[in-house]
C-alpha cells in the first residue's frame, strides 16, 4: 500500500513538472532566426571591430560584413551589429570571444 501511495505521488509531481515545463516554455519568444543565422557573422564582426580599435560605423561594419552576408539582408545586420557594440560591457564580451584587455583598450580610445 505504501509502494502505491509513493507512486501515485511520484507521478503527480511529475505531471505538476510538466504543467510547469509547458507554461515557461509557452511565455519564451521565439528565436531570432536573423540572429541565428549570422551568429558566427556577428560574433565575427564585432570582434574585429573591437580588436582593431574601430568606430561602429556603417562604412566599417560593412567593409568586414559584405563577405559574410548577403547583400539584401546587410542593413539589418549592420543594425544588429550596432545594437550589439551599444551593450557591450565586460560582463558579456566572452560572447564575442574578446578578452577585456582587448575591451578596454577599445573603450579608451
Amino acid at each position: 500500500m505504501r509502494q502505491l501511495t509513493l507512486l501515485a505521488q511520484v507521478g503527480f509531481m511529475r505531471q505538476r513538472s510538466c504543467r510547469r515545463y509547458k507554461t515557461v516554455r509557452d511565455s519564451l519568444p521565439e528565436p531570432d532566426r536573423f540572429r541565428l543565422e549570422y551568429r558566427d557573422a556577428l560574433i565575427e564582426v564585432v570582434g574585429e571591430i573591437i580588436r582593431r580599435g574601430l568606430k561602429p560605423a556603417a562604412e566599417e561594419i560593412d567593409a568586414l560584413a559584405v563577405p559574410l552576408v548577403l547583400p539584401e539582408e546587410l542593413e539589418q545586420f549592420r543594425d544588429l551589429v550596432l545594437v550589439e557594440i551599444a551593450r557591450l560591457h565586460e560582463g558579456n564580451i566572452a560572447r564575442f570571444r574578446l578578452r577585456p584587455n582587448e575591451f578596454r583598450r577599445w573603450q579608451s580610445r
